[in-house]
């Protein structure tokens, strides 16, 4: 394990923002196996506000049994965060670039701050008797009128090597919708030998995680 502070150390993995390529499916990063799912979460303002403030503050994680340590960075690395143009699908703008922080004031459900790229968490997650830690930082948020969310990338330390992203989007007839996008390889050695466990976990998890943004709302 490094001897960096969790904030100063790197991602394991290359293809940072690779969750956001329309082809992800089709065109993994070499060595990746890609996953994504889209469900529907439910209707109306009331389950969109609690689905997305959720998401951005580690609610998805903390509800499907994990606990969450947050660690604390610089004021430099995640205060004056870049936030480049954004795009649809089509390469048309969705927002301006800009260093402000859009989401200030903003709280999740429990009160708890929502994250910021660059924000470092270390996850523990329960893997049969044991707990596993999986250091992790956010590498980008997402934050459209109708779409927001936020993808983390592994340290080291993880499990796996990869990245996983969460989107909830609203659409014009007032559904919310929840896509989970992903790559990931194990991350030694002796994960690789664990791998079946590996992706029991990881399909688990992510039902998980629909149920609890699809659950009742909690204020």
């Amino acid at each position: 394990m490094s001897r960096l502070e969790p904030w100063q150390r790197p991602v394991s993995y290359g293809a940072v923002g690779a969750t956001q390529a329309v082809d992800l499916l089709a065109h993994p990063p070499a060595g990746f196996r890609p996953i994504e799912r889209r469900v529907r979460l439910g209707f109306g303002d009331h389950r969109w506000k609690y689905a997305w403030t959720s998401t951005l503050s580690w609610g998805i994680q903390r509800g499907s049994g994990m606990k969450v340590e947050r660690s604390e960075s610089p004021a430099a690395v995640t205060d004056v965060t870049y936030s480049p143009v954004g795009f649809d699908e089509f390469g048309v703008a969705v927002e301006p670039a800009s260093i402000d922080d859009p989401l200030a004031g903003e709280t999740g459900p429990d009160g708890s701050a929502l994250m910021k790229p660059g924000d470092t968490a270390n996850l523990l997650i329960p893997f049969g008797p044991f707990t596993v830690g999986s250091p992790v930082r956010v590498v980008y948020v997402i934050n459209e009128p109708n779409r927001k969310g936020f993808a983390y990338g592994t340290l080291e330390g993880h499990p796996e090597s990869g990245e996983e992203c969460w989107i909830v989007e609203r659409t014009e007839d007032g559904s919310v919708w929840l896509t989970i996008r992903a790559f990931s390889r194990p991350a030694r050695w002796f994960w690789w030998l664990a791998s079946p466990g590996l992706r029991v976990m990881q399909w688990r998890f992510t039902r998980r995680y629909e149920r609890v943004l699809a659950g009742p709302i909690t204020e």
